[in-house]
């Protein structure tokens, strides 16, 4: 069994620098055809070629929208990891199944770690391919588009004022993002360009801790008179928050709630 002393004993360290956030719009009724072809043939390939598989969602308030995430170890590398996993085996054996499934998929975006210890901390070894039950969590992105490039002050900002509101919250980021501008090594594969992105993680043992842990947030002075002001002058739209429900083979979500904090 693939239970939750395991994962924290297998848990590694800041893995990924870099990541891509990537939500794909399925055809109505299509979405766990993709989620369970992607978790039986899809998590070891990208492994192979050295693409980190991080995480694989549900989005609960988009019944067709597959939310992921896999890491590489920098920008250069991705275009050949990408080409890799683009000419596996397991991708021609399987890539007309997979777009038989999809509407859109070209909401993507390249994000960067916000400081050196800002990745994800997840298990070093994937889930088993049979695993059975999914982590019993939920995980919780927000999407921050912002006006000007994310700088060294605005990170300063993150971590020492939103980060704190989120503590006393009960809820602490687990993993932090910034756009990384750099070229799109794989233009086969577009990617959101031209916006500026800060994008954060947590988790919550269910909904309603999360629901709960919003009403904290709107009494918090922390949140309600430093963060929200200086959050919405820099805001160039409203920000985005995604409720994610982990597959099976999800790394993300699988680190228990005492393990956060």
């Amino acid at each position: 069994m693939y239970d939750a002393v395991r994962t924290r004993a297998a848990a590694g360290t800041n893995c990924a620098p870099v990541v891509e956030l990537r939500q794909y719009t399925c055809k109505p009724g299509r979405r766990d055809a993709l989620i369970d072809l992607f978790d039986r043939e899809f998590v070891a390939a990208h492994e192979a070629v050295g693409i980190r598989q991080i995480g694989q969602f549900r989005d609960l308030d988009a019944p067709d929208s597959f939310v992921w995430i896999r890491g590489f170890p920098e920008p250069e590398t991705r275009g050949r990891a990408l080409a890799g996993f683009y000419e596996s085996a397991a991708w021609e054996a399987h890539k007309e199944e997979a777009l038989a499934t999809l509407e859109a998929w070209d909401n993507a975006l390249q994000l960067r770690r916000s400081h050196a210890r800002s990745g994800f901390d997840v298990p070093s070894e994937q889930p088993p391919a049979d695993v059975a039950l999914p982590p019993a969590s939920l995980v919780v992105a927000s999407l921050w588009q912002l006006a000007a490039p994310v700088d060294d002050e605005f990170v300063r900002f993150f971590e020492g004022h939103v980060r704190l509101a989120m503590i006393e919250s009960g809820a602490p980021p687990i993993a932090s993002f910034q756009t990384d501008h750099s070229e799109n090594p794989y233009p086969r594969l577009p990617l959101r360009t031209g916006q500026n992105h800060f994008v954060w993680f947590a988790t919550f043992e269910t909904p309603d801790e999360h629901r709960e842990h919003l009403a904290r947030l709107e009494l918090s002075r922390q949140w309600t008179d430093v963060v929200m002001p200086e959050l919405s002058r820099r805001f160039s739209a409203p920000p985005q928050l995604l409720r994610l429900e982990p597959t099976a083979r999800s790394l993300v979500g699988r680190v228990a709630k005492s393990s956060r904090d």
